[in-house]
């Protein structure tokens, strides 16, 4: 009961920090104009996100200081979320301000990837029945990953509500592994209330968004969800592949739109609208102003309906084959290309990295 408390107070807070933080963002001049890369149509406050940010971090320190039983048994990850968490959210809250270098952003990410997998380890990966990676060099590997994952979330933070649902739905859906699972409860219980965090943030994003997120906070989301999946996949009955499937729908977005970018000879640091959930989302924009929509209201309406399906093939789709990961880890790896599959397919047929 005292949790369900907690969570319920996480996401008032969350929601009236973000309020507050709307206001800031206007009075500073915070803002996102629309260009012709943008998928909004007016100048909208951003950094947003910076809320469950910080309340998520201060709860953290508060167990870490006065109450550490409540992180008994999990006090690495405690700690790297707090500092490489908290480092990834500091370099994202300056670029909110003023234009950082991306090899100063790259070095931040790159410290904060490092203690993770320095102080959390590495879990063991399968490739099938035969074998199993394991070993420190692993790590070598996971520094990179971690890197691109808090990038992709960037990347993927575009229209109205999509990192955060998204978000929401990947914890959740892990917690209910670990749940079913019977296995690691109190960090179900750390995993929740992130969600309750992003949850008063989505209040004011949700489309037509109030605020949007900025880079400290897609950054830390991004960084949190790759430090959640190794801490589990490590310790807790909950397998990599799991993560990785449930991560499907960014993964395979990001990562099949920058290497078609890189084909066709573009610089692909440079800002674009070619993903596949932004095509989507001018399509049905387009299909709704047809319709005899208003301007605003259809991009709303085109927005909710991308993120809204994007849910829909995270619980149909990518939920259950991340439980048969955990429950089959053999055979993860095969279901995670299974899983990619229709998402490559989808990305193909919508043009994502070309100028649809």
């Amino acid at each position: 009961m005292q949790w369900i408390h907690l969570g319920g107070l996480t996401l008032i807070l969350s929601a009236l920090l973000t309020w507050l933080l709307r206001h800031y963002a206007l009075q500073r001049g915070l803002m996102d104009n629309p260009n012709a890369r943008s998928s909004h149509l007016m100048a909208t406050p951003r950094g947003g996100g910076l809320a469950f940010v910080l309340i998520y971090l201060g709860l953290l320190l508060w167990s870490t200081l006065f109450d550490p039983a409540q992180l008994q048994g999990i006090e690495p990850l405690a700690w790297v979320l707090l500092i490489g968490g908290g480092l990834v959210a500091l370099i994202g809250f300056i670029d909110d301000h003023r234009d950082l270098s991306a090899r100063l952003r790259f070095m931040v990410h790159l410290l904060a990837a490092i203690l993770a997998v320095g102080l959390i380890g590495t879990p063991a990966v399968s490739f099938g029945p035969w074998l199993t990676a394991e070993g420190w060099w692993l790590g070598i590997l996971f520094v990179p990953l971690l890197v691109w994952l808090l990038n992709l979330y960037n990347f993927m933070d575009g229209i109205d509500g999509i990192a955060s649902l998204q978000a929401i739905s990947v914890l959740c859906s892990a917690s209910l592994i670990l749940l079913l699972n019977h296995s690691g409860s109190l960090i179900v219980l750390w995993q929740i209330l992130l969600c309750c965090g992003v949850a008063g943030f989505l209040v004011w994003n949700w489309p037509p968004a109030k605020i949007f997120m900025g880079d400290a906070a897609s950054g830390f989301l991004g960084f949190s969800l790759g430090v959640f999946a190794c801490f589990t996949a490590l310790h807790f009955e909950i397998d990599f592949w799991s993560w990785v499937i449930l991560l499907g729908l960014f993964v395979v977005d990001a990562s099949w739109t920058l290497v078609r970018r890189m084909l066709n000879g573009e610089q692909w640091y440079r800002p674009h609208a070619k993903h596949a959930y932004q095509i989507l989302a001018r399509q049905r924009l387009a299909r709704f102003q047809a319709e005899g929509l208003s301007a605003e209201k259809a991009r709303a309406k085109a927005h909710r309906w991308v993120v809204l399906t994007g849910l829909l093939i995270n619980l149909g789709w990518l939920t259950p084959l991340a439980w048969l990961a955990s429950e089959y880890s053999a055979w993860g790896a095969v279901l995670a290309v299974l899983a990619y599959l229709p998402l490559t397919y989808l990305e193909w047929q919508v043009g994502a990295g070309t100028d649809r």
